[in-house]
Order: structure tokens, then sequence, then C-alpha cells
């Protein structure tokens, strides 16, 4: 099973420690256990002839002699000749696998005592216990796939809706990579350009773009890296939620709105004053966007300590969050003085928060009284609605209301979009070091300051596929311009 969290970690390994433990032949359970069917995978040179020691196929050859990709069915024996399981084994022989090595899948029943005697007869055979992401990182060392796709494979298996699978697709695919391919091309042809100049500029006969093609071609780069970088807000929304805070004051409908929403009982509910106290978050997929809703502390003046806390982290919440609920209490006309006098401290900090006002309970009031209610809040510009979270009246609305305040884009598996805070960050060192590069081109600086911010643009680029060569400029420059041949 993969386990993305120490994915740093085990690619930052040396490839002469990798290459090492790539003589290691590995075994994992990877399935989730408690199912009715367990698999187990097994990877490196000696998986073929490992299983070949415990299973006996019904008819037919011997695993050894069996063709890439075939299926075989048999039984596994222990040591002393008791069955195991029957099973179906699965043959995928180098590099024709997901790790590129010689690989086995055996799928059997998903019991729990099955599947550890399995695993215990091929450790007895020479295997080990794979570690937490070693099949991706043996597929990463082995060119199977890259950085960025190895890191789509625990994004593909953890999207939860159709737009994060078609993200993860796509980068597993290799969508990103080829945009990144075609960026780095570029900026290797500015580079070697930039190198020929410094090192050739004696030759007469030898011409090199001038300053303003030179300066085009950083426009065109500066143009895509911004768009892959501008991206990440999508993808982070998409990835992990649009983050929705239910803000008002205490006994506003807070807590039931929250649990309305989530179909259960996430949140304490209760008539006394400041019973949430802490941030209480939890997601839930809305017509195929996910959201992920804060119920936060309500807001009023208040000597408890620990209540202010919790308003103080409300306040926080407000900065973190993209949509605002705020939830008004129109069954408590003694609050209605506060309700307004609330305004003033509160829409400071939604100036760039998309706002929806939500008059509660108003299955308890009359229509008068909630025309007065709306007409006192007539000077927001911001949507409103009137519901009764306790009883789920006007959800539908406020839900159809959410997903279309959210605004995200319809997203193909062709979609380059960025959903990863590593890939973002170097993006964004990328595209600072791009604009150092239009800025030295407009003011003529020398070549050698311009080939350096070059080369830190192509490095960052470089560091999200796990691609990072010196020697590439090089390259380049004996491939397409073929001086000294």
């Amino acid at each position: 099973m993969l386990h993305f969290p120490t994915l740093c970690r085990i690619f930052a390994l040396s490839k002469g420690k990798s290459q090492m433990m790539n003589q290691d032949t590995i075994c994992a359970i990877s399935t989730a256990q408690g199912g009715a069917i367990g698999v187990i995978r097994i990877s490196g040179p000696r998986a073929i002839e490992a299983v070949s020691h415990i299973f006996n196929p019904i008819s037919g050859k011997p695993l050894k002699q069996r063709r890439n990709f075939s299926l075989t069915f048999g039984k596994i024996f222990s040591n002393e000749g008791e069955i195991i399981d029957e099973v179906l084994v699965s043959v995928f022989r180098a590099p024709h696998s997901y790790t590129g090595e010689e690989s086995v899948e055996i799928s059997c029943h998903g019991s729990s005592y099955i599947l550890q005697r399995v695993l215990q007869l091929l450790i007895g055979q020479g295997c080990r216990l794979a570690e937490p992401g070693e099949y991706t990182q043996r597929a990463f060392l082995n060119g199977k796939m890259d950085l960025s796709q190895a890191e789509a494979v625990a994004d593909l298996i953890s999207s939860a809706t159709s737009a994060t699978h078609r993200m993860a697709m796509n980068q597993m695919r290799g969508g990103f990579s080829r945009e990144l391919s075609a960026l780095r091309d570029k900026l290797l042809h500015l580079t070697s350009l930039m190198e020929l100049e410094l090192d050739f500029s004696d030759h007469e006969e030898l011409e090199f773009a001038d300053r303003t093609e030179l300066s085009q071609i950083a426009d065109e780069i500066e143009q895509v890296i911004s768009r892959l970088a501008n991206s990440f807000s999508v993808g982070n929304a998409l990835k992990n939620g649009v983050p929705v805070a239910i803000i008002g004051e205490t006994n506003a409908g807070k807590s039931t709105l929250l649990n309305a929403l989530l179909n259960e009982e996430k949140a304490i509910v209760s008539d006394v004053h400041g019973t949430t106290r802490d941030v209480i978050e939890d997601t839930v997929n809305l017509h195929g966007t996910t959201f992920r809703f804060i119920d936060t502390a309500g807001i009023r003046q208040t000597t408890d300590v620990v209540e202010s806390i919790g308003i103080e982290r409300t306040f926080q919440k407000i900065g973190q969050a993209d949509i605002i609920l705020w939830m008004i209490d129109t069954d408590n006309s003694e609050l209605k003085t506060q309700s307004l006098g609330l305004k003033s401290s509160l829409l400071p900090h939604l100036e760039d928060k998309n706002l929806i006002i939500l008059f509660n309970k108003c299955d308890k009031v009359s229509s008068e009284q909630l025309s007065e209610w709306e007409a006192s809040f007539a000077d927001v510009d911001a949507p409103k609605l009137f519901l009764s979270a306790k009883h789920r009246m006007g959800l539908d609305e406020l839900e159809t209301l959410l997903v279309k305040t959210a605004a995200l884009p319809e997203i193909s598996q062709s979609d380059v979009i960025v959903t990863n805070v590593r890939h973002y960050e170097a993006l964004i060192r990328a595209l600072d070091s791009i604009h150092r590069v239009q800025s030295g081109l407009q003011m003529n600086l020398s070549g050698d300051f311009v080939s350096q911010d070059l080369r830190e643009c192509i490095h960052h680029l470089s560091d999200i596929v796990g691609e990072v060569s010196n020697d590439s400029v090089l390259q380049n420059i004996f491939r397409h311009f073929c001086i000294g041949k």
C-alpha cells in the first residue's frame, strides 16, 4: 500500500543505495484488508522464482515458463504441504510491469490469516516486506514514471470526485510532465543561445538571435509558468475542497446547519450560549464539488477565556475561507440590534470573500418579520437566503448557491492543473527566475547574469519531475548547434 507522506524522504535516497535496494525482492499486501479478495504484490529479480516455490499450477507449465501477462490458477502450499488457498497468479516480466522489474501478483481470498501466511512463506523464500511507497519508488528509479507522475498515484487513489480523478489521471499519464518538458526545451534553447554568445562572441561569422527575439521567447515561457502557477488555486480547491466558514452569533444555528449538510451529528447542538468553542471541520460532495465546511465559535462579547480563544480562531478561519456563510437568528428579536452592530466589525474581514447571508429559523417568524430582516441587510451586497437548518428547509437552494458561488471550471483529462504544493512552490521560484531573466534582457545585462537565472529556472522546473541535470545545456548545444564537429 502506498503511504505518500514519506514520499520526499523515499525519493531523497541516493541512486547507489537505491540500486542496492533494487537487488532485493519485496512483497506486500496491495489491497485494503477486510474485503473478499486480497492481492499480494511481489517485485524484484527473484519474484517469479520465489512464488514458484510455494505455488503449484493446477495444470500446464511451471510458473517460471509462463508468458508475460499470463494468469495461472493453482494452489499455495505451506512448507509442510498444507493447502493455504486456491489463488490466481499474474506474471509481469521486466520491464513490462508497474515497477519495471520482474513482478508477480497473487490474488487470494481476503482473509487476514491467509494473507499473513502467504507473506510468511514469501519471506521464507528470501523476500522482504516492502517499505511504504517502495513500489512507486522503484517505478521512479527504473524510469517508468517521473516524480510528478509518482505523486499523482497518491492523488488518483484519494480522488473523491470526477474532477480530482481527471486531474490525477492527466498527471499520472504525463500531461504535466509534457508541459514541463516543452518549457525546459525552450529554456535550454534560450540558455544555449546565451552560452554561445559568450563563448563565440569573437567569431563574426556566427550570428545569434538578437535581444528582441530572446525577450519574446522569455515572455512566452513566463506566460506558461504563470498559467500553471495560477491554476493551483483551482487545483487546490478541487483536491482539498472549497473552504466554507459558517459564522454568526451564538445559537444562530451554525452547528445545526453543519450537521444538516453532513447528514450526521458532527457538532454538539444545545441552547446554551458558547457550546461550540473550537473549530469543527468536515467535507461533503455537493453536485460533484467538494466543500470543506468549518463550524466556528459564535461571535459575542464574553469573559470566558476558552470561548474567547474560540472566537479568535473564528476570525482566523474567516481569513482562510473562500466562502462565508453568515448565520443570523431571525427568531430572536432582542438580538437584532447586536446582529446589526456585528456588521461593522465583520464586514471589513469579508471584503475579498464570497459572502452568503443566511436568515435561519424562518419557520418560526412571520413573512413581515422576514422582510424586515432582509431590509436591515439591504446595504450588504451579498446573496441572501431564508432557511430552517433544523427542519432542512432551504438546504437544496443553499447547496445550489454554494456550487454556483464556488464557480469551479469543468476539468477534462487534457487540462493541466497544479494540485501539489511542492509543484506550486517550484513554479513560483521558476517564475521569479524568469522574471529576472526578462528584466536582465530589458536592461541589456551581461549574458553571464541572464544565463545564471535561466539555469535556476531550469533547475526549479526539473525539480518537479526529479530530473536535475547539469549537463543538459551542454548536450543541447552539441545536439542542435554542432559546434566543433
